[in-house]
C-alpha cells in the first residue's frame, strides 16, 4: 500500500480486480472497467472516470473534489508504477 493519509494525500492497495483507496475516514473501491474490443495493448486496469464522483460508504453523499481526485489519480499511476503495471484512465 502507498504512503499517505489525509494530509498526506491517499493510500492505495491493489487487489485482485479492484484499487482501494483509503484517505482518512474515506474510502474507495474502484473496479476495474471492461477493456475496448480490439486494443492492440490492453491496459492492466481501466479506471472509469464518470465512476469516481463520491466516496464509498458511510461517506457516499459526499463528492469527490476535483483536487482529491488529482491526488487519487496520482497515487494510482505511482502504485501501478512501482509494481510495474499499466493503468489507464477513461
Amino acid at each position: 500500500m502507498s504512503a499517505g493519509g489525509r494530509r498526506g494525500g491517499p493510500k492505495v492497495a491493489l487487489t485482485e480486480g479492484a484499487v482501494r483507496v483509503a484517505w482518512g475516514e474515506r474510502r474507495l473501491v474502484i473496479v476495474s472497467a471492461p477493456q475496448p474490443p480490439n486494443v492492440q495493448d490492453p491496459a492492466d486496469f481501466l479506471v472509469d472516470m464518470d465512476e469516481l464522483l463520491n466516496w464509498g460508504p458511510p461517506h457516499e453523499s459526499v463528492e469527490i473534489s476535483v483536487d482529491e481526485l488529482q491526488a487519487i489519480m496520482r497515487a494510482i499511476e505511482a502504485e501501478f508504477d512501482r509494481l510495474g503495471l499499466a493503468v489507464e484512465f477513461e
